[in-house]
């Protein structure tokens, strides 16, 4: 995040340090706030594969969007649907192993590198009946800033609460594994909205995805494939072509070789 530079005026400095003390701990807290968070701004391309993160194709769902850079995923949030349309990481054998030793935080905060009105609140969530499920997931957070930081509401949709902590569970836990067999793997993850009605929570009326969709790319395996999962409680997934999932989603993922993008493997091991 670009802090703006604080300026004086000669008539304000002091040497008085009862008046200068809160401003300095006002100002300690604001620029460790600011670090913990996003930086809403084009400068994290290692996240996505050639450096090219998903592109919306639909154009109802370009305003309002942001792309939010953290310590190891990026996302693109909506002020629209009051969350991601994607989230994109790069995972790595190392990353990966480092990831076991971190400790969930569970604390979710709104992200105030958002403007007022287009996140969601904690509120928007409070007896809504459905999870917040992330869209880069904790469990692939391999640091403690990373961890943290995943744990925004920018970073998470309305999700079903059994899906969430049974299928898509296992599902990353799988995707987890085909990056650690071939030392890395492209992904990105994100809601689907289907459908004429859609079924919003809270006083901000955040959008309830109908699907969820999971894109990996595998440069050593030269392998791209898509998981398309209703927003449901389900032990069902399907295994999509990225072609299949761009005309489903409303978006492009230029950054997969379009050579790559008609495969369709027969399903992920253990899932």
């Amino acid at each position: 995040m670009l802090l703006a530079p604080l300026y004086l005026r000669p008539s304000q400095c002091s040497n008085d340090a009862q008046t200068l003390a809160p401003m300095k701990k006002l100002l300690v807290t604001f620029l460790m706030a600011a670090a913990a968070h996003a930086v809403v701004a084009a400068e994290c391309p290692q996240f996505a594969p050639n450096g090219q993160f998903p592109v919306l194709s639909n154009a109802k769902m370009a305003p309002k969007t942001r792309l939010l850079c953290y310590t190891d995923f990026a996302v693109l949030h909506s002020g629209l649907t009051h969350g991601p349309l994607w989230s994109a990481e790069h995972l790595t054998r190392a990353h990966l192993d480092e990831a076991k030793e971190q400790v969930r935080t569970n604390k979710f905060f709104q992200d105030p590198s958002l403007p007022p009105g287009e996140g969601a609140t904690l509120a928007d969530y409070k007896r809504s009946g459905f999870d917040r499920g992330h869209m880069s997931p904790a469990g692939d957070r391999w640091n403690g800033e990373a961890m943290a930081q995943s744990f925004t509401l920018a970073n998470v949709v309305p999700q079903d609460r059994e899906n969430n902590q049974h299928l898509w569970a296992h599902v990353e836990t799988a995707v987890r594994k085909i990056a650690k067999r071939y030392g890395e793997a492209y992904v990105m993850t994100g809601p689907l909205f289907a459908g004429q009605t859609l079924r919003t929570i809270g006083a901000s009326r955040v959008f309830v995805p109908t699907q969820l969709f999971k894109v990996v790319y595998v440069p050593a395996a030269k392998m791209a494939f898509a998981v398309v999962v209703d927003n449901v409680s389900t032990n069902r997934y399907d295994v999509k072509t990225v072609h299949e999932l761009e005309a489903m989603s409303g978006m492009r993922f230029p950054g997969i070789p379009e050579s790559l993008k008609d495969q369709r493997i027969g399903g992920l091991k253990g899932v």
